[in-house]
């Protein structure tokens, strides 16, 4: 039964792409630790001693690492929670357009959101923006859900 109704989400192009989505949000969340390390390396910027101490550096903080470090932390707080009420918003049977459309641009947003905040640095408000339109697709996902499956 359960593997009946799993083939027969996975055969929906929304669902696919869902998936196809997850995948990449994803692969961003673990490319964010090695872009960290990366940051670090480069500035010799070490957060613990036993990391510092066999290449004869101290513990420092560097703003670089930094940025990176909490583009990472807001991608950890806002990616699960979009993937589990991205899953409940699809079991409404939504516009597949819609859907797809809000799915994608979620993506995009926390790619523009690394981009401006760890990789390129852009004034505000383009961290903002980018991370307002994820921050409210999720919202608008939950509140659909909820409307959808209240008793």
């Amino acid at each position: 039964m359960a593997q009946a109704v799993l083939e027969t989400l996975i055969e929906q192009p929304v669902f696919r792409t869902y998936l196809f989505y997850v995948a990449v949000l994803s692969l961003k969340l673990l490319a964010m630790s090695i872009l960290t390390a990366v940051q670090r390396f480069k500035n010799k910027a070490f957060a613990n001693p036993e990391d510092a101490e066999p290449r004869k550096l101290k513990v420092k903080v560097n703003e670089s690492v930094e940025r990176v470090r909490r583009a990472h932390l807001n991608d950890l707080e806002n990616i699960p929670v979009f993937i589990i009420v991205a899953f409940a918003y699809l079991t409404t049977n939504p516009s597949v357009f819609l859907a797809l459309t809000l799915i994608r641009l979620f993506t995009v947003a926390r790619l523009i959101h690394t981009l401006v905040y760890a990789v390129v640095v852009v004034p505000q408000p383009a961290r903002a923006l980018s991370w307002f339109t994820g921050y409210s697709i999720t919202i608008y996902m939950a509140v659909k859900s909820l409307l959808y499956y209240l008793v």
